[in-house]
């Protein structure tokens, strides 16, 4: 990722610089722009699959619903029920990233259910990632899909689901000793000692609710997987998440900044076009689709923002009075050039910077400062609406500003 010091120069990392050199090498400037212009789209259409299976009535299609963004009722939701409601892999896409798509699978805890023949009935080579998951103890059942899918050389997570439905129990049972930390940690030692005795290795095991997923694990399963996907992948999958949480909003703000230098390069390719009032030349479609993109991804669309309302009992004007950014809809190519003009005035002491750490940038777009101006507002522009996000969050859930 590019560093930034506090004057707001930036740095490109040893792996951004050998992207760019390794595309200069190519010799001309229709190959390096086109180059480039792959490994962006690459980044944002990369195709990612995740299986959701369990035992019948564990929340699987609770959980298809949830990562998803939507509640059970929702149009469009999986359908959800205590008895086992699918029969055959259904592929649920993203509302907002269509490239994600989770796959409800069928039941492990049926009569017709074969570890041995399970994965192959399901195409296990469609998906990246697995989640089995279970509302009360993991059986041999699980244990063994786990075999199988380990074997295959496919990841896998264990989720202990309903994790609320447990507290609440005990809650019930033991008012006055009860502990929120003390029975968590009972079901997770319970889950870890008997995926151990069923000969799993060092199981993963991370305990959620569907209902809540800012509560609990949901957290430290993003963190997982964002070590364990591929670059490519990791970006989709927080792309993807749902924005319940300070902590996922930080995320999203941090892949956002990891790939920008190279929007801001392409953006300064062989399409790109003088900009009234500025020294530079950057091309203006393709920024308006990426602010337009930062705004969905950060839910300051008007459906995702008439959706947390409805979902909050709240006004929709009430979540939108606390933003002060421009909203997905209101991203036009004349709102581009003019917070391009802003940017401008503080590009100067940033093209220098590039200059000496690409100093080849200049053959391929209209120069360093074309790149450091766009560079420069796209970056304001994610601070901005990365802000409005959390104010939109602190709105709806009463949050703490300080988590």
């Amino acid at each position: 990722m590019a560093s930034q010091s506090s004057e707001g120069i930036i740095k490109l990392s040893r792996e951004e610089l050998e992207a760019l050199k390794a595309a200069f090498e190519e010799g001309n400037l229709a190959g390096v722009a086109s180059r480039l212009q792959e490994m962006l789209e690459s980044l944002e259409s990369v195709q990612l699959d995740v299986g959701i299976t369990g035992e019948t009535g564990s929340g699987k299609s609770s959980f298809v619903n949830a990562l998803r963004g939507l509640g059970d009722e929702d149009a469009g939701a999986a359908r959800t029920g205590v008895v086992e409601t699918t029969r055959e892999p259904t592929p649920y896409q993203h509302p907002r990233y269509p490239n994600v798509t989770i796959w409800d699978l069928p039941g492990i805890g049926t009569p017709d259910f074969h570890p041995d023949t399970y994965l192959e009935q399901v195409g296990f080579s469609r998906y990246d990632i697995f989640f089995i998951i279970a509302s009360q103890r993991f059986t041999a059942n699980h244990a063994a899909l786990a075999h199988h899918i380990q074997a295959m050389d496919k990841s896998f997570y264990f989720v202990r689901s309903k994790v609320d439905v447990d507290l609440d129990s005990s809650l019930r049972r033991r008012p006055s000793s009860y502990s929120e930390v003390g029975v968590l940690q009972e079901i997770r030692q319970n889950c870890l000692e008997g995926l151990r005795a069923k000969g799993i290795c060092s199981p993963q095991v991370f305990l959620l609710s569907a209902f809540d997923l800012s509560k609990y694990d949901f957290h430290l399963l993003g963190e997982t997987l964002e070590r364990e996907l591929s670059h490519h992948k990791r970006h989709a999958f927080l792309m993807a998440l749902p924005n319940i949480s300070l902590h996922i909003l930080e995320k999203k703000k941090a892949a956002m900044l990891e790939h920008m230098w190279l929007v801001s390069t392409v953006a300064c390719g062989v399409h790109a076009a003088p900009i009234p009032g500025l020294l530079i030349s950057c091309d203006v479609d393709v920024l308006a689709r990426t602010l337009q993109g930062y705004c969905k991804g950060f839910g300051l669309d008007d459906d995702s923002l008439e959706k947390l309302a409805a979902q909050m009992g709240q006004p929709v004007e009430q979540m939108k009075a606390v933003i002060k950014s421009p909203l997905a809809k209101e991203i036009s190519n004349i709102l581009v050039v003019q917070l391009l003009i802003q940017a401008g005035s503080e590009a100067p002491k940033l093209a220098n910077e590039v200059l000496s750490s690409v100093p080849l940038l200049g053959s391929l777009a209209s120069g360093a400062l074309s790149f450091a101006t766009t560079y420069k507002m796209l970056r304001s522009f994610v601070n901005a609406v990365a802000a409005d996000a959390q104010k939109v969050l602190i709105k709806a859930f009463n949050l703490d500003a300080k988590k």
